[in-house]
């Protein structure tokens, strides 16, 4: 019997301009704190933190 499926699908927000830019999933089993990371923001046309939003299921 197959398992409840532990990934979450998550959405990636600039601290700067507060834009969605990036959508992806993270293990909530493996990674139970939520995600910052270095990535480039269009908008503002730079490498930004980003952070987790709430799931988008």
């Amino acid at each position: 019997m197959a398992k409840k499926d532990q990934r979450l699908l998550i959405g990636l927000v600039c601290t700067v301009c507060k834009a969605t830019n990036y959508i992806t999933k993270r293990n909530k089993i493996n990674t139970p704190e939520k995600l910052h990371l270095s990535k480039y923001c269009r908008h503002c046309k730079k490498h930004t933190e980003h952070k987790e939003t709430s799931h988008l299921d």
